[in-house]
């Protein structure tokens, strides 16, 4: 028995389910699942002063708001507390009075989702599991390929074959047996999920697997400790299934039903113009429909998000602000980011950052408000585009009369 854990909930149909370590949908209607704690159990537990005693330095070190059974090996990469920066010289250039950049592109494999690939982990292992399953595209895959590799898990792994060449490496290297898909990720999706009924193995979907949200979670709350449990008005960050999003929303709310923290951000949601489902149905007021998959920013280029429905919730229920940027706008983000915090993100991880400063050129949040934004990968995942983004360097013959002559272009 999970400690806290009241079991896992439809968000469709409301049945309550026992939070078995391998149950996915509801068995009931075919809906998304929610896991539900007992949070007047949890506060007695937990406290500003019994957190900054804590000398856990990882996603762990906040068991009571986890649904794990606290038995069993844990997982060998450390994953999570990661950088918290206090961007000035970034808010200065956005002209925000406060702006904070979360920096888990320093996670083992790189991006946000070792978060939730460490939480699969734990529950395959829990669930009894041989071998892990995904589709991705791109960082889920690898973040699952390094996480499993630590635990001695054999993984599968679809992808679309336009992932980028630095997440398709990272999975051969963890050992992965990989799958390159020749067309999208809908497609690719739909494969591994036929391969995964077929063989049986441990689904570790993050829109089809309600842990993972539980692992994605943990970014939330480490944010409201960085920041000693004063939030900020904002947190923005980029968009693609809604698994993220979604984590986020329910990470902050688990802290507020606790009385950790006293008051909820509003999220900014961040997609590309050339992918943006989800944004497109907050702002229409419509039922989300399928888009092409057109952005450089592979990771959030996703035009049927498999969790839409937690995804508009966390949007709506935050009051939040939707923003969709171009792919140059994405680029010049990766700049700014780097030239003025010297963190390195990919196109994905930069977006959120960009959606602020558009949101803040549009006039959707005030210039002084204080802002979170997440970077969810590291732009070592795909240098094609941060050369793309940065330009190539001055090539010359090793002769100083050559230095000399292009100095003044550098």
């Amino acid at each position: 028995m999970m400690k806290h854990v009241l079991g896992a909930q439809c968000i469709r149909c409301g049945k309550l389910w026992e939070a078995l370590p391998d149950i996915t949908t509801c068995p009931h209607c075919g809906g998304l699942l929610d896991i539900r704690y007992d949070y007047a159990a949890i506060a007695k537990e937990v406290s500003h002063e019994t957190m900054a005693a804590r000398q856990e330095q990882s996603m762990w070190r906040y068991m009571e708001y986890l649904p794990v059974l606290g038995k069993g090996s844990r997982p060998r990469l450390r994953v999570g507390w990661s950088p918290f920066y206090r961007a000035e010289g970034l808010a200065n250039a956005l002209g925000l009075r406060e702006l904070y950049i979360k920096d888990d592109g320093v996670n083992p494999t790189a991006s946000l989702k070792d978060r939730a690939s460490a939480m699969a982990v734990v529950k395959a292992e829990e669930a009894g599991a041989e071998i892990i399953a995904c589709s991705s595209t791109g960082n889920a895959a690898s973040s699952l390929a390094g996480n499993a590799a630590a635990a001695g898990f054999p993984t599968y792994i679809f992808v679309p074959s336009r992932a980028p060449k630095g997440k398709v490496s990272q999975l051969m290297i963890f050992g992965a047996h990989v799958i390159s898909v020749k067309s999208s990720y809908e497609d690719t999706f739909r494969l591994s999920q036929q391969a995964i009924e077929t063989y049986g193995w441990y689904n570790r979907n993050a829109a089809i697997n309600p842990y993972l949200m539980e692992g994605k979670k943990t970014v939330a709350l480490e944010i409201a400790e960085q920041l000693g449990w004063k939030m900020t008005d904002y947190v923005a960050l980029s968009v693609g299934d809604g698994c993220t999003i979604a984590g986020v929303w329910k990470g902050f709310k688990d802290l507020y039903a606790t009385g950790m923290i006293d008051r909820l951000p509003r999220l900014i949601s961040v997609q590309a113009e050339g992918c943006c489902p989800l944004n497109r149905a907050i702002r229409e007021g419509t039922d989300w429909q399928p888009m092409e998959e057109n952005t450089l920013a592979d990771s959030i280029a996703v035009g049927v998000p498999r969790n839409a429905e937690k995804a508009l919730n966390a949007i709506l229920e935050s009051g939040g602000v939707v923003v969709d940027v171009s792919d140059e706008e994405i680029l010049a983000a990766a700049r700014l980011l780097g030239r003025t915090c010297g963190v390195f993100g990919e196109p994905a991880g930069v977006a959120g950052t960009a959606g602020v400063k558009k949101a803040v050129e549009l006039g959707l949040i005030d210039r002084n408000a204080s802002v979170v934004s997440i970077v969810t990968g590291n732009g070592l995942k795909d240098t094609p585009n941060a050369i793309k983004a940065a330009g190539e360097p001055v090539a010359i013959d090793p002769d100083m009369g050559q230095l000399l002559a292009v100095m003044d272009e550098l």
